[in-house]
């Protein structure tokens, strides 16, 4: 490699290994543990000098991710290319887990079990917001308020039944993505077949009223021009 272009290469990588040193590593800390936690200074395990205190104790997915970023800094020394592949993959893999859900960390239940629990009702509840996305994935105020709602109610020690039935008493059965099959909601679930029969009817009654073409006979003179025609056919 050329001296221009080892120039030209370590220019561009430069950048890229400031904002992984500094903005990726501070935004996965974050997402890890939440700002408030995060204390005011702190050892950088991957540049020396960084600090005096020891690092906080961080969960595993901030840990794997410091983990990334240290190897993407020591190939930005010698591999850039290498480096800002790496870095591509680790920005996407961070978009796919914070796109997947809407849930902020501040209402994360501290009980494994019942932030299951919230998660799995979480999904079969309609923002009333969005309306096309479970308060889960939805970042609208109210569907955090359902989201918060959802998680008092298991704390309060409400079965998973019981607290889809309060949301449905508060909201109607709409707030349902999937309408429970009762009497009071069968026209919901009958309702696009009623569509689809009424069509149909409409269809097959315009078939029937449209006009059929009638056969008039021949005449004599037709009939005799006819029979002329196929007895010089068969003369041929």
């Amino acid at each position: 490699m050329g001296k221009g272009r080892q120039w030209l290469v370590s220019k561009l990588s430069r950048p890229f290994t400031l904002v992984l040193r500094g903005s990726l590593r501070e935004h996965l800390r974050m997402r890890a543990k939440g700002a408030g936690a995060l204390p005011a200074t702190r050892l950088d395990p991957v540049v020396k000098g960084a600090g005096t205190s020891p690092a906080p104790n961080l969960g595993p997915v901030a840990k794997s991710a410091d983990a990334a970023v240290a190897l993407i800094l020591r190939c930005s020394r010698s591999e850039p290319r290498r480096a800002r592949a790496l870095g591509a993959i680790l920005a996407l893999s961070l978009l796919s887990a914070t796109a997947a859900h809407a849930v902020t960390p501040d209402e994360i239940l501290p009980d494994p079990a019942l932030e299951s629990r919230a998660r799995a009702i979480s999904t079969e509840l309609r923002c009333m917001v969005c309306q096309n996305q479970s308060i889960d994935d939805s970042n609208a105020e109210l569907a955090k308020d359902l989201r918060i709602l959802v998680r008092d109610r298991l704390k309060a020690g409400d079965s998973d039944e019981q607290v889809l039935d309060f949301i449905v008493a508060r909201y109607g059965e709409f707030v349902l993505l999937k309408p429970r099959l009762e009497t009071k909601t069968i026209l919901l679930w009958g309702f696009p077949v009623v569509v689809l029969l009424i069509g149909g009817g409409f269809l097959l009654a315009a078939s029937r009223r449209r006009p059929t073409a009638q056969t008039v006979p021949l005449s004599d003179e037709e009939r005799r021009k006819l029979a002329a025609i196929l007895e010089d056919k068969d003369q041929r």
